[in-house]
């Protein structure tokens, strides 16, 4: 059971819902079903960044956008909410969670199955109030699990009625959500109380254990893998990482747990000495890791296991017990079953374990580990899979011929492991790493984790007595696995510029408890598409505005590019921004720049400062100064970590509008180069704004044939 940190560490608000809504639809439910199937024992791995989530919604009721915006009057929603709500509020398995529900999937219909965002701002005049009310409530009501949504009266009552709900309805709706996400950890506590389960624990932000402890450590699976320009190795982040999980879960379950599933299975000769220092008795991991660590093939080219005995045992490596997974048998119910009859497919994986057990020498019990995501997989299922479990568990309680055990009881009765002379380096994903380093995303992830990490270290050495547990706290949520299982090609997400954000947003919040400045290349995504904004129009031809503050005339800026702000992002920390549109142009010689403001300039928080940020070729800045009824600007260059003065612009001027003009050799731009940039406001050193939100503007410094280019 997992779910990366979702919390925004600047406004503390919950980016996306899916621990409150996994926690309605499958935590509870996986473990409650176990209550009619007492001879069935299973292990569940829970990690700590999702209890510390659970525990913050049921004990200070924590909010998340998708929360917000379901527990807001229909009446009172805005267009930017509604553009939000039809956008998102049918993430949701279509077929088996949203057509369930007629009037839901009449409303997906009415929607567009398929859309693009542009569109939304026309299709939100076709949904009425009670469509936007109806929709709110649905999309939490699909996911709550199908046994509470029968066992439950208010629940059922909701169901039957289908459509026309009112706000009494939600209301009565969040209060079972609230009720139902309460219940998950006393019921886990209960079912290992009684011995029935097993709880295990991953490390506390879901990192790639090997990757923290040495990027290098990838190569022994990819010798030729194209690694960040950085080496990161930093075994001390490994090790806090298994700590403090431990100690974490300790405080919510009242002891130490004895198994661990490293993050995606991620181990590494290096990692399992750490967690056996630890305390840590057993961990799990794929059967690929065990044919690496052999160097034998485990399956033939059938995918038939050549020897089964190899497989289903327990190893140990530095007195630490591993068991080994099978993968297929794994990825049959997690990618496979789904799409069968419910009593097909139970009846097909006994068949397959006897089969195997037949295989199997009778001189001693062989364990056969079944190891898979224990939320995503069931929505794929009808019925939340629920016919699936009824029928497995009621044939595995019967067969007398197969016994269903947690880890530590099948390792304490039985046998502690063959040992390993070697641990191959790898994951349950080819048995590399290639999912979290490699790609060129990836890559520049860790380049980001890595420079922040060393700043941080660099400044609490030379600031001992400055507390800085919030900037550690965020740099091991950055650590965390999820952010680039999302980058590189392998995997896509309606999500992905959440889980970018917060990634870069933690790394933000390192620099901001340190009190220094954010470097401008954390501003910029790590996803390829998104790090330079589009104008909404591209410049098309030198100008030469006069600068006075007011739009002289119409067609001064006419060849420029302008960026509508709001649509690029908004600012970090506001939810309307201050500026309404940035225009921007040249000549041979000059950039220019013009900044609208949403409101008057006046109604500015007083002694705003605007800064015009360079990143590209060279590291400048231009700080703006309103100074009563005139306008200061002042030019900066970087260097050695330091903002140097280097002289005044003259050409600025602030009525109505910003206008600038900032003569290229200035800024040391030549011709052809690149110039990436970006617009901000400061109030007493704190930003209170940036354009664009996402990424730079980027500007190629014309060449002087740029206009009779452009007319062709």
């Amino acid at each position: 059971m997992h779910q990366p940190y979702y919390k925004d560490p600047f406004t503390g608000i919950y980016r996306l819902p899916w621990v409150r809504l996994h926690g309605t639809k499958d935590y509870l439910d996986m473990a409650e079903i176990l209550d009619g199937f007492p001879e069935i024992k299973q292990t569940f791995n829970l990690v700590p960044s999702l209890l510390l989530q659970l525990n913050d919604y049921t004990e200070n009721n924590a909010p998340d956008i998708y929360l917000e915006l379901t527990t807001k009057k229909a009446s009172e929603l805005t267009d930017k909410d509604k553009m939000f709500i039809l956008e998102n509020f049918f993430l949701a398995h279509w077929d088996n969670m949203i057509r369930p529900f007629p009037r839901y999937y009449e409303l997906l219909v009415k929607r567009g199955l398929s859309f693009v965002k542009g569109e939304l701002t026309r299709a939100i005049k076709y949904f009425s109030e009670n469509d936007f009310l109806d929709l709110q409530v649905l999309f939490n009501l699909c996911w709550i699990d199908p046994m509470f949504r029968e066992k439950d009266p208010l629940l059922s009552e909701l169901v039957k009625k289908g459509k026309d709900y009112t706000e009494e309805d939600k209301k009565i709706l969040e209060d079972k959500q609230l009720e139902i996400l309460r219940r998950i950890i006393p019921k886990y506590r209960e079912l290992n109380a009684k011995g029935q389960i097993e709880l295990s624990a991953s490390p506390f932000y879901h990192p790639i254990l090997p990757l923290l402890w040495d990027t290098d450590s990838s190569k022994i699976a990819m010798p030729h893998i194209r690694l960040p320009k950085k080496r990161f190795s930093r075994p001390e982040d490994a090790v806090k990482q298994i700590r403090d999980a431990l100690d974490y879960f300790e405080k919510i379950f009242g002891y130490r747990p004895g198994g661990m599933w490293p993050s995606e299975g991620s181990v590494s000769e290096d990692v399992l000495r750490a967690v056996h220092a630890e305390g840590i008795k057993w961990v799990a991991t794929d059967e690929e890791v065990l044919a690496c660590s052999i160097d034998t093939g485990l399956r033939d080219s059938s995918g038939n296991l050549t020897d089964p005995s190899r497989l289903y045992r327990p190893y140990n490596f530095a007195d630490v017990s591993i068991i080994f997974r099978d993968h297929k048998l794994s990825d049959l119910i997690g990618f496979v079953y789904s799409g069968w009859n419910p009593k097909i497919a139970a009846d097909d994986l006994i068949n397959k374990l006897l089969s195997i057990q037949h295989s199997l020498p009778r001189n001693k019990p062989h364990l056969v580990s079944i190891i898979l995501d224990g939320e995503n997989a069931w929505e794929h299922y009808r019925n939340d899979g629920h016919d699936f479990f009824k029928y497995l568990y009621e044939r595995l309680s019967n067969e007398k011929r197969l016994k269903t055990v947690t880890v530590s009881e099948y390792l304490k009765e039985h046998d502690a492991g063959e040992k390993l002379n070697r641990l191959h380096a790898g994951s349950w994903i080819n048995a590399n790493y290639s999912i979290w380093i490699g790609h060129e995303e990836d890559n520049l992830a860790w380049d980001y984790l890595t420079d922040t990490r060393e700043d941080l270290a660099i400044f609490e050495k030379l600031n001992p007595d400055k507390p800085l547990d919030e900037a550690w706290k965020s740099l091991y949520a950055a650590e965390g696995s999820d952010w680039n299982w999302w980058y590189g090609d392998e995997h896509t997400t309606e999500t992905q510029e959440d889980f970018d954000e917060l990634f870069r947003l933690n790394l933000m919040k390192v620099y901001k408890a340190m009190g220094k400045e954010i470097p401008p290349n954390l501003f910029v995504p790590v996803l390829r598409e998104d790090r330079s904004i589009s104008p909404e129009i591209t410049i098309r031809g030198f100008i030469s505005p006069r600068i006075d503050g007011i739009v002289t005339s119409y067609y001064e800026w006419y060849q420029g590019a302008y960026l509508a702000v709001g649509k690029s992002g908004g600012s970090m920390h506001k939810a309307e921004s201050l500026i309404s549109h940035i225009y921007y142009g040249f000549n041979q010689h000059t950039l220019f720049l013009r900044v609208d403001p949403k409101k008057s300039f006046e109604d500015f928080p007083p002694e705003t400062v605007f800064s015009i940020n360079f990143s590209r070729p060279f590291p400048f800045r231009i700080n703006v100064t309103p100074k009563g009824r005139f306008v200061n600007a002042e030019l900066f260059e970087k260097k050695d970590e330091a903002w140097v003065k280097i002289k005044d612009i003259t050409e600025v001027a602030m009525q109505d509008i910003l206008e600038i003009a900032i003569p290229f050799k200035d800024i040391n731009a030549k011709e052809k180069d690149e110039l990436n940039l970006f617009v901000s406001a400061f109030k007493d050193r704190e930003e209170i704004e940036r354009c664009p939100w996402r990424g730079n503007l980027s500007i190629t410094v014309p060449t002087p044939d740029f206009e009779s280019i452009m007319w062709y």
